[in-house]
């Protein structure tokens, strides 16, 4: 019996749900919920439930989408990257004719769930996330400039952002601030991942920094990077948006990210790598956590 056979191929509902990037969809709408919470005095009614439900949704729609629409796009790179050569688009698994239909079909049924059920600000600020990320930083700016995931860093940090203008009807500046400090977050995270994955970027062609500036002078930006962060990271409770309960877990959370970003730029291994990119998922989700927590305890 050959291995082939022993492993039944995928179902096709499984290949078209991979096109989403679950993992990542799932942290976009997390993010997206906490500025929905945040956004919404006291405990929430029913109906802002409802809303917080539906918002949730055309959002995970929208955000499936532009990750299926960049698995068409750079699918000759995933072929060649060991991360992300079992896409369905990589393998082949999928046409682009049939992986654009069902990114079509999303980015539609989730713009109408929002446009109708939430309101036309949130529905035209997702959608121009999607382009942000599926046309400007996939197409342009990755292929072309090894600051691609500084500048692209714009798209990743709307969630909140979308969150809060779905309960509002606008965007005030405490959903700039949750902006400010995913768009601070984004370069330290991917960065420690491009250090131990540089040979691949270097196969695929992507000018990442790793790739263009060398180890050391990354493992530098990652550390600035994560100062920098530090202090963003103090501005929900400068503002007043929140109290001690969050600064302290800011607090706890920041020195943590920069002791890696510092041991990552004195003494770099990939193992270390591999540990400063995982922590810096851990540190995002605990911190929005936190908010939360800080939000209802206030």
């Amino acid at each position: 019996m050959s291995v082939a056979s022993t492993f039944p191929a995928p179902s096709r509902f499984s290949q078209f749900y991979a096109l989403t990037k679950p993992r990542v969809v799932q942290l976009i709408v997390f993010c997206a919920l906490i500025g929905m919470v945040l956004a919404v005095p006291g405990l929430p009614t029913l109906a802002q439930l409802g809303q917080m439900a539906l918002a949730s949704a055309g959002v995970w729609l929208v955000a499936g989408a532009a990750a299926a629409f960049n698995c068409i796009v750079e699918q000759g790179i995933d072929a060649k990257m060991k991360r992300t050569s079992w896409r369905p688009t990589a393998k082949g698994e999928l046409s682009n004719t049939q992986t654009l239909l069902f990114s079509a079909l999303l980015c539609a049924a989730g713009s109408a769930l929002l446009y109708v059920w939430v309101n036309p600000l949130t529905m035209w600020l997702t959608f121009a996330t999607f382009v942000g990320y599926a046309v400007v930083y996939t197409v342009i700016l990755k292929p072309l400039t090894p600051q691609n995931i500084v500048i692209g860093g714009a798209s990743g940090a709307m969630p909140p952002v979308l969150g809060w203008a779905a309960m509002t009807g606008d965007v005030g500046p405490e959903a700039l601030i949750l902006f400010l400090i995913i768009f601070l977050w984004t370069p330290p995270h991917f960065w420690a991942l491009a250090l131990y994955r540089v040979e691949d970027y270097r196969k695929s062609g992507l000018p990442m920094l790793p790739v263009t500036h060398g180890n050391e002078f990354t493992r530098l930006q990652v550390f600035l990077y994560t100062l920098i962060l530090f202090a963003g990271c103090l501005m929900p409770f400068i503002f007043g948006m929140s109290s001690w309960i969050y600064l302290v877990a800011a607090v706890l959370l920041s020195v943590g990210f920069c002791g890696y970003g510092f041991a990552l730029w004195r003494n770099y291994s990939d193992a270390l790598a591999r540990k400063t990119f995982r922590f810096s998922l851990i540190h995002l989700s605990v911190l929005f956590a936190a908010l939360l927590v800080d939000h209802y305890a206030m």
